[in-house]
């Protein structure tokens, strides 16, 4: 592991995927979280804490205060953890609205000066030039590229990726009504979402990016459920389209991919029953 000079008292903490998660004692006594990783890719640290930077930017959830930055190693204030409590979930819902409707500048990448780096989630890179239309965005950056992956590493069949290919093709009707690139966390299930001590949440982990909002609703579904009053709450500062619920599986075609990509097992049989429904 990689820590920052001169921190102590360093114990392992629950957070880590493919990264080591700490808390540790900085040489001023403040107490801090570091994620830190062997062979990350230069400029991943950086990444993430430009995204919780441009997701703290609405000022209506809390993100960790990026503390340092070092290509071994991300530092950000320490977060008390507790439990996310009734008001904590309203105002998850009203937060993430805001947040999302204070916009992006494209689909994709809001830095993007150039090539765009990849997105990261977990351990995948994935393509993220900006793009002006969201059917192509998502199918050309997310799908067409994840279903490579897949069919790759031999956890989707060929009728799942016959079945992903109609989906793609389709995208521009199955997408909904346009809507203009929205603010997304990009990565966030429910263990993105971290309570702290007073029941409040904090947003961490992002894959930020400009993209449909709906996505991020969606993982929230998909991974623990969508909690009725996270979503009312959301409905009541920014209403979903028409359609929104219908959409909601073709979203999950996302992480579900990532997760067959990343784990095999089920994940693939899942993808090919959700794309045989929207490829029909």
């Amino acid at each position: 592991m990689t820590l920052p000079e001169g921190a102590t008292e360093a114990m392992p903490v629950a957070g880590g995927d493919i990264n080591e998660a700490w808390c540790v004692r900085l040489p001023d006594g403040t107490r801090a979280f570091v994620k830190t990783r062997e062979g990350a890719e230069a400029g991943e640290f950086a990444a993430e804490a430009r995204g919780l930077a441009w997701l703290g930017e609405p000022g209506a959830l809390g993100v960790p205060q990026v503390l340092e930055v070092h290509d071994r190693y991300l530092v950000l204030s320490w977060i008390q953890p507790g439990s996310l409590d009734a008001d904590g979930e309203e105002l998850l819902g009203r937060g993430l609205a805001t947040i999302h409707r204070a916009g992006a500048p494209h689909f994709g990448d809001p830095f993007a000066s150039g090539d765009a780096p990849d997105a990261r989630i977990g351990s995948l890179g994935l393509p993220n030039e900006p793009a002006t239309d969201w059917a192509e965005f998502y199918v050309q950056r997310r799908l067409v590229p994840l279903t490579r992956m897949a069919r790759g590493r031999g956890v989707l069949s060929r009728s799942g990726a016959r079945a992903l290919g109609v989906v793609c093709e389709r995208m521009d009707v199955l997408a909904g009504p346009p809507e203009p690139p929205a603010r997304l966390h990009g990565d966030l299930w429910w263990g993105n979402v971290l309570a702290d001590a007073d029941g409040r949440p904090w947003l961490i982990d992002p894959s930020a990016y400009g993209g449909h909002r709906e996505i991020d609703l969606a993982l929230l579904t998909l991974f623990g459920g969508m909690r009725p009053r996270v979503l009312a709450a959301y409905q009541e500062t920014y209403p979903l389209a028409d359609g929104a619920e219908d959409r909601v599986e073709l979203w999950q075609l996302l992480p579900l991919l990532v997760h067959a990509v990343l784990f095999g097992g089920s994940y693939g049989p899942a993808v090919e029953r959700t794309a045989m429904r929207y490829s029909g």
